[in-house]
C-alpha cells in the first residue's frame, strides 16, 4: 500500500495514502488541550511562565512542564517517523507497544504453518498463516486461500498443553478463531493446530500463537 509523508504539529508521520488502508492497530492523533485552557502542568500543577514552558504530550494531547513530559519515545501506532515527546504515563504504554511492533507483529507477518479446520468439518488442511504487510488481514495459504479481516475477528482462544499439577509450563499448540463474515451476522470458526507429524518449527508455531494472543488484546 502506498504511503505518504505528512507533517502535523506533533511531528512527521508516514501514513497510508488511503485511510481505508490504515492498520487496525493505528491511533488517531489526539486534539491538543488549548494553551489558554492550561495555565498549569496537568501532572505536577507547576504554573507556566517564561521560564517554565508548556509541552503537549503527543499521545494524550495534555499540557505538561518539561520535567513531566521530557521523554521522547517511538509511537508506531500513530505512524511517527521519529520518537516524540510524551508524558511519563503515555511513555510507558508506548514503550510496551513498541515491543509489540518490533517483535510480535514481525513474527505474525513472517508466518507459521498449521493444520486448519474450518467450522465443524472433520478434515484439516495444511496452511501457511501470516499477517498481511498492511496488518489488516490474516492470510491463509494452502490448497485453499482465505483472507480474514483482523477487525472482523471476535474471539481468539489459544489452546495449550503441558500443564502439570506441580505448576509446569504450558506451551501453545493451537488456536480457535471466530470471525464475522463481512456483510452478514454469520460467525465462522477456524481451528489451528501445530502439527506433530510434519517438519515445521514448533518454536516458531508457538511464538506465532503467542503473538496472535497479544493481537487479540
Amino acid at each position: 500500500d502506498a504511503k505518504k509523508l505528512v507533517r502535523s504539529p506533533s511531528g512527521l508521520r508516514m501514513v497510508p495514502e488511503h485511510r481505508a488502508a490504515r492498520s487496525p492497530f493505528g491511533l488517531d492523533e489526539p486534539p491538543w488541550v488549548p494553551d489558554k485552557e492550561c495555565p498549569r502542568c496537568m501532572q505536577c500543577d507547576t504554573k507556566f511562565d517564561f521560564i517554565t514552558r508548556k509541552h503537549h504530550c503527543r499521545r494524550c494531547g495534555k499540557c505538561f512542564c518539561d520535567k513531566c513530559c521530557s521523554k521522547k519515545v517511538p509511537l508506531p501506532r500513530m505512524c511517527f517517523v521519529d520518537p516524540v515527546r510524551q508524558c511519563a504515563e503515555c511513555a510507558l504504554v508506548s514503550q510496551k507497544e513498541t515491543e509489540f511492533y518490533d517483535k510480535q507483529l514481525k513474527v505474525l507477518m513472517n508466518g507459521a504453518t498449521f493444520f486448519v479446520t474450518l467450522g465443524t468439518s472433520d478434515k484439516s488442511e495444511l496452511m501457511v498463516c501470516r499477517l498481511s504487510n498492511n496488518q489488516r488481514y490474516l492470510v491463509l495459504d494452502g490448497d485453499s486461500h482465505y483472507e480474514i479481516e483482523i477487525i472482523q475477528i471476535s474471539t481468539v482462544q489459544i489452546l495449550t498443553e503441558g500443564f502439570t499439577p506441580g505448576g509446569g509450563n504450558t506451551r501453545a499448540v493451537g488456536m480457535i478463531l471466530q470471525y464475522k463474515v463481512p456483510g452478514s451476522d454469520e460467525v465462522m470458526q477456524m481451528k489451528f493446530t501445530a502439527g506433530e507429524d510434519f517438519s515445521c518449527n514448533k518454536k516458531l508455531s508457538a511464538a506465532w500463537l503467542a503473538a496472535m494472543h497479544k493481537v487479540s488484546k
